[in-house]
């Protein structure tokens, strides 16, 4: 076990993956929303919460190569006091596991190219079969610019219920000034950072990522949810004890929605939010934008 862990910790110290100056290993996150409307002037209230958990392993194989593993949990609940046809979804549970793991190849000390699996398991446990899986991967080539800027480009595809889609992706760090910085693998997540001191930051995240799951329930079976959602936030980040922060997030969603589709509605394949064929039919309504709040505990580890 110390093995281990002593290789977890070498990864992250040595590979220019991480030309950050430090690296969040663990992530436990709660969502709270507040209570909205449905659209349509549809009657009835909703709120949604949600969890995450984030974990990343990064194990050395020598110094151009590196073993890389992160394993995120998502559950997301969908309270509604509204009623609808028995064939329409009100009250929603749906989690999700995602794996990325893939190499991590370096060829110099400006340069290297990140290939990931990226798996996910997509449920709301009832009648969980083979078809709950989705598969996907990611590209990255990594160039670091100057001690102060590093990115990456490349792609970003997965096998959603609904079809394929593409998200190109530009991985930013950049340390603008002593105070200033800007991080993230953006369009899908990042931050701009005003660092107060060494203990605190504060600043404005990001994140938005469209996902799809599968319904087992009977009234709906192999029905699935196409879930969006952009969440712009003001964050404040303190430490708390060594290398541990908590996090307050507080913001409001864009585009929110957790769209019914029977199965066999199908697109030919969407890139970011612009969908091609889409001619699908959405069975249930969606409920409005509203504020979110955000709280999390962080296990950083500093690598310089």
């Amino acid at each position: 076990m110390k093995k281990l862990t002593i290789s977890i910790l070498l990864g992250c110290l040595s590979c220019s993956l991480f030309a950050q100056s430090s690296i969040d290993l663990l992530t436990v996150s709660g969502r709270y929303g507040v209570q909205t409307n449905y659209k349509e002037n549809y009657p009835g209230t909703v709120r949604e919460t949600g969890i995450l958990i984030n974990l990343k392993a990064p194990v050395v194989i020598n110094e151009q190569l590196i073993w890389y593993n992160e394993l995120t949990y998502t559950n997301f609940a969908v309270n509604s006091e509204a009623s609808f046809p028995a064939e329409i979804i009100s009250t929603i549970y749906l989690d999700a596991f995602i794996v990325q793991t893939g190499v991590v190849k370096r060829f110099s000390e400006s340069t290297a190219l990140q290939l990931l699996l990226a798996p996910r398991f997509m449920t709301d446990f009832k009648d969980v079969n083979s078809r709950n899986w989705q598969f996907g991967g990611i590209g990255l080539f990594e160039k670091k610019y100057s001690d102060k800027l590093m990115m990456r480009f490349g792609l970003l595809y997965n096998t959603e219920l609904f079809g394929p889609i593409f998200t190109p992706i530009v991985h930013l760090d950049w340390s603008i000034s002593k105070r200033w910085s800007i991080v993230g693998m953006w369009p899908v997540f990042g931050k701009i950072n005003y660092h107060i001191s060494e203990n605190t930051t504060t600043g404005i995240s990001h994140f938005g990522l469209t996902t799809t799951y599968r319904l087992g329930d009977t009234n709906y079976k192999n029905d699935y949810i196409e879930r969006n959602s952009i969440d712009l936030s003001l964050f404040l980040r303190q430490r708390i004890a060594g290398n541990f922060f908590i996090e307050g997030r507080f913001g409001h969603t864009l585009n929110r929605k957790y769209a019914q589709y029977e199965e066999d509605q199908k697109i030919d394949f969407r890139i970011i939010i612009w969908s091609i064929g889409d001619d699908r039919q959405q069975k249930n309504i969606n409920f409005e934008n509203g504020l979110i709040a955000n709280l999390r505990l962080v296990y950083n580890l500093p690598i310089e």
